[in-house]
């Protein structure tokens, strides 16, 4: 619009120097420097006011240019609103920290995991142990109920030699029995005065009495020590049966809590291989996400550059126009000036 303005009043003036310089040619006679110099002000006037309109056709198209490109890139336009992307780069952020939250947290119950099998390893090693140390002691047992059994066997022998001579006794007692017995009932009775001798019935049944008792207490006295060793050698190997089957039990429920444990671990193993390539796959989308979304602000901030240098031009080219008009007025003041003189 200042252009325009001083395009009018150029022209103006133009035509007010036109009147003036016929006036002259009727009867006001100049000096030829003043003609020269006045010729020499239209001619630069006139070239001025061809540039000055040239200027105002190439503002006016950059100005219709510069609002074209605003209507279609510029901030008010919505497809071209980064606020909205930041939202959705907040959530992928968020997610992605969600995401390493939970792969620690299952690195964490992994390593959980794993020092829980090191120690049902150590449980496990330590029952082998006491069952190796068990085996070892019925290994040994093996050798005293071996020697337990013969001397039973022994004393079996024994008890039967003690019965069989009992027995022997017994019928060697009644025959010598008998054969007094036969002695003293004959025929022939002899009386003899004399002094009563020892009875000898009397010896030998006293005699029995006391090999009977010393038998029987004999027997009793074996028996009684057979029946301790069988007892003590059965409580042995009940005891010894209760603590193998327990330690079978034992191993039995540590392999099966292992085999538990070892399955836990795989399945922890593939869960983490599993979640590792999605964690993998979604990082490599959202960077292919994030690297359009950076190339395409790169070509944003480059046409921003662009229109900047581009503005940065036309603020030069209007400066160096501004100074253009400054010297037009001043050469117009100047015509202004000559004409008055």
């Amino acid at each position: 619009l200042g252009f325009s303005s001083g395009g009018i009043c150029a022209r103006g003036v133009g035509g007010g120097f036109s009147r003036a310089s016929a006036g002259c040619g009727d009867g006001i006679l100049l000096a030829n420097s003043e003609k020269a110099t006045m010729q020499n002000l239209n001619d630069r006037l006139a070239s001025y006011l061809d540039k000055v309109r040239l200027l105002e056709g190439d503002n006016a198209d950059l100005e219709c240019k510069i609002r074209e490109w605003y209507a279609k890139v510029g901030p008010s336009c919505e497809p071209r609103d980064y606020s909205c992307f930041h939202k959705e780069i907040e959530d992928l952020q968020n997610q992605i920290l969600c995401a390493a939250m939970e792969t620690n947290k299952i690195l964490l119950n992994i390593d959980n995991n794993r020092m829980t099998a090191d120690d049902f390893r150590v449980k496990y090693e330590t029952e082998c142990g006491l069952r190796q140390n068990v085996d070892a002691d019925i290994c040994n047992l093996r050798p005293v109920l071996d020697q337990l059994a013969s001397c039973k066997t022994d004393l079996q022998l024994q008890c039967e030699a003690l019965t069989e001579e009992m027995r022997c006794l017994k019928t060697n007692h009644e025959e010598e029995t008998n054969c007094l017995r036969k002695q003293a009932t004959g025929d022939v009775s002899v009386e003899v005065n004399a002094c009563p001798g020892p009875d000898l019935r009397k010896i030998l049944e006293d005699l029995r009495c006391q090999y009977e008792t010393l038998m029987e207490r004999n027997r009793k006295e074996t028996e009684q020590w057979y029946a301790c060793k069988v007892e003590e050698v059965n409580l042995e190997v009940i005891t010894s049966s209760q603590e193998i089957e327990s330690s079978n039990k034992q191993v039995t429920e540590l392999r099966r809590q292992l085999q538990a444990l070892e399955i836990n671990v795989q399945a922890q193993l593939t869960m983490k291989e599993n979640l590792e390539s999605s964690l993998a796959e979604t990082e490599c989308r959202y960077n292919k996400y994030l690297a359009e979304l950076q190339s395409q602000i790169s070509c944003v901030e480059q046409r921003l550059a662009e229109i900047r240098a581009e503005m940065e031009c036309q603020n030069q080219e209007y400066k160096t126009l501004l100074d253009v008009k400054c010297r037009l007025e001043q050469e117009i003041q100047t015509y202004h000036c000559l004409l008055e003189g």
